[in-house]
């Protein structure tokens, strides 16, 4: 497929398969054992990686991979801390971004090795921190992207955790993405981000959001993430 889809029926299909498709990764993934103890990160990502190829003949990915355990958990996106091997009673999430047929999917989800009720209920808060971003989102047709951040950041807090990073998501599309080439704060669901984020882009088409949850203890030295699209998959859409 090339060139720009300007169908918004196909662009949201689009988005959806891809998604669902990186869903029925990660369940495959969880099914295959491949996040397990003494594996190191590096092996889970390229074993993770060939697991793509072979389900559904992804070769590309728009960002990089992420495997984290343990307290590389702690680290947000855009850091790159030493490769770890995964402990029996560690807390591992992924992080990946594979491109389905010219469509970006991103998608995060976390797994608990052992039975450690804090790691348990972490990896359990992350979609209910999720939910109350979504609730928000919502809400309000006119909310923008500091507000959602606002709002992600003191629902993690009420449910007793930090947020982990810098932002909770951004824009998603067609590869590649606005955010390549476009004003990065309004790509970003982040402080200083006042736009709406029900809005066309810059070629004129609907944005469509992913939302990012990081939670973090790091009196514990753990963290967990999840990830999917926001605005369209949800029993709210109209």
């Amino acid at each position: 497929m090339t060139g720009l889809i300007r169908d918004e029926a196909v662009r949201v299909d689009r988005l959806l398969d891809a998604q669902a498709k990186a869903a029925e990764l990660f369940a495959e993934v969880e099914a295959r054992g491949i996040v397990a103890p003494g594996v190191r990160e590096i092996e889970a990502s390229n074993a993770i990686r060939d697991l793509a190829a072979d389900l559904f003949g992804v070769d590309r990915y728009w960002h990089k991979r992420i495997v984290r355990a343990g307290v590389n958990t702690l680290h947000p996106y855009r850091e790159n801390p030493p490769d770890r091997v995964i402990g029996a009673d560690d807390i591992v999430f992924c992080d990946f971004g594979p491109i389905f047929e010219q469509w970006e999917a991103d998608f995060g989800r976390t797994f608990v090795l052992g039975s450690d009720p804090v790691k348990q209920r972490l990896r359990d808060d992350l979609p209910v921190v999720f939910g109350a971003g979504l609730e928000f989102f919502e809400a309000d047709p006119g909310v923008t992207g500091e507000q959602l951040f606002a709002h992600v950041t003191a629902a993690a807090e009420r449910a007793g955790w930090e947020f982990g990073g810098s932002h909770s998501g951004h824009l998603v599309g067609q590869f590649p993405h606005e955010t390549i080439s476009g004003d990065k704060i309004s790509s970003y669901i982040t402080s200083g981000n006042d736009q709406p984020m029900r809005r066309a882009d810059r070629n004129g088409q609907t944005c469509h959001w992913i939302l990012e949850i990081h939670l973090v203890d790091r009196d514990r030295q753990i963290g967990g993430f999840y990830e999917e699209l926001l605005d369209l998959g949800h029993d709210t859409d109209g």
